[in-house]
């Protein structure tokens, strides 16, 4: 806050009614209008804020409206904390969903509620779920199950039992932790913890124009999709992946997805995207339903894709995310560059990336399939 006197509440709304009309103001502010382009301070508090300000609304009869934060702080108010008015507007919404998601890291179920939420940031229901969603990708729900999946998954690998990792991950009952554990760990969690043991799995291999494929699938959808040099390679990755699993051929079963695979490595534009059964954390998930929506025969670069999912740091993280990809082709990891036009790494070779964005773009045939 600034040392400057305040200035008289009715000088300022007679200075600023040439310049804004102060019920379209209140209007924005009970709205939480994002295009607002205004401030408004509350009296009570000290404090000025953006129209969209989570906090909770003031009383219109505290409220002062200014069109620019130096107005404001000229009248003796300090910025929100929140909504950072000072900050450009994307900065203050990225502080706005950061803070949710910290919140929902700790959450239990009950408090993970998008009423509860809404309660707690001072926003409606539809607004923060909009928000929170147009930042992250995901809803603060999908947001919440990601964080206690994650919990889970570190607990079992540390070797807790289950009921002790459902406990510690934030999970009420077994019934909210196997409900829909398939979805989120592609087995259930004591599948998981022993390695796959007893998930049934049925993959085969077959040549491809980039190389020997591997195409592997649970019940769900399709787990594993590989590329090498041999059978006996890409078995082995499975198997590193799957230690207990039952692996068994499966090329009847898997012949549609294998097909839809095939027309995509030939360059034709997939109808339809697969089945996926895999596993991700929230960050992973966000960056991977973001490469599916990344149109056949365009690239985007790591940035990009990082600040699409509400990071706008985390290039590197994103390459990360390329790098964990279980699903070659499924999740289109290979439309993800570098800045500067570079192709970047790929986990199956730079080669094949090369070759899988040729064939996009229609520079390259199946013909002529280098990259093995």
């Amino acid at each position: 806050m600034t040392n400057a006197t305040p200035i008289a509440p009715e000088l300022i709304e007679a200075a600023m009614k040439d310049t804004l009309n102060a019920e379209d103001c209140w209007r924005a502010v009970t709205e939480r209008d994002e295009q607002g382009a205004f401030f408004y301070a509350v009296r009570s508090t000290g404090v000025y804020c953006r129209p969209s300000c989570p906090s909770r609304r003031p009383r219109r009869h505290n409220v002062q409206f200014f069109r620019a934060p130096d107005d404001a702080e000229r009248a003796g108010y300090r910025p929100c904390k929140r909504c950072r008015p000072r900050s450009s507007d994307t900065n203050g919404r990225a502080a706005i969903i950061a803070e949710i998601c910290q919140y929902l890291e700790q959450a239990t179920p009950e408090e993970a509620s998008l009423a509860s939420l809404a309660d707690k940031f001072g926003m409606s229901p539809f607004h923060l779920q909009r928000v929170f969603k147009s930042g992250v990708g995901i809803s603060p729900r999908e947001y919440a199950d990601a964080c206690r999946v994650k919990s889970l998954k570190q607990h079992l690998h540390n070797g807790r039992s289950v009921t002790d990792a459902m406990y510690e991950a934030g999970y009420g009952s077994s019934r909210g932790l196997y409900e829909g554990s398939n979805e989120r760990l592609g087995m259930t969690p004591g599948s998981y913890r022993e390695g796959a043991k007893g998930v049934f799995i049925r993959y085969t291999t077959l040549d491809s124009p980039i190389g020997r494929m591997l195409v592997a699938a649970t019940d769900k959808g399709v787990c594993s999709i590989q590329f090498g040099t041999s059978e006996n390679e890409l078995l082995q990755g499975l198997k590193r992946e799957f230690p207990l699993a039952t692996l068994r051929r499966g090329e009847v079963v898997l012949r549609r997805w294998i097909r839809a695979l095939l027309d995509q490595l030939h360059g034709q534009q997939p109808k339809d995207p697969l089945p996926l059964d895999v596993r991700a954390t929230a960050f992973q998930r966000r960056v991977w339903e973001h490469l599916r929506a990344i149109p056949y025969g365009q690239t985007e670069s790591y940035s990009e894709v990082a600040a699409a999912v509400g990071d706008p740091k985390a290039s590197r993280a994103v390459a990360r995310a390329c790098a964990s990809n279980p699903v070659a082709v499924a999740i289109p990891c290979h439309r993800v560059v570098r800045r500067n036009g570079d192709l970047g790494g790929y986990r199956w070779g730079i080669k094949r990336k090369r070759t899988l964005l040729a064939i996009e773009s229609g520079k390259r045939t199946a013909a002529q399939s280098a990259g093995r």
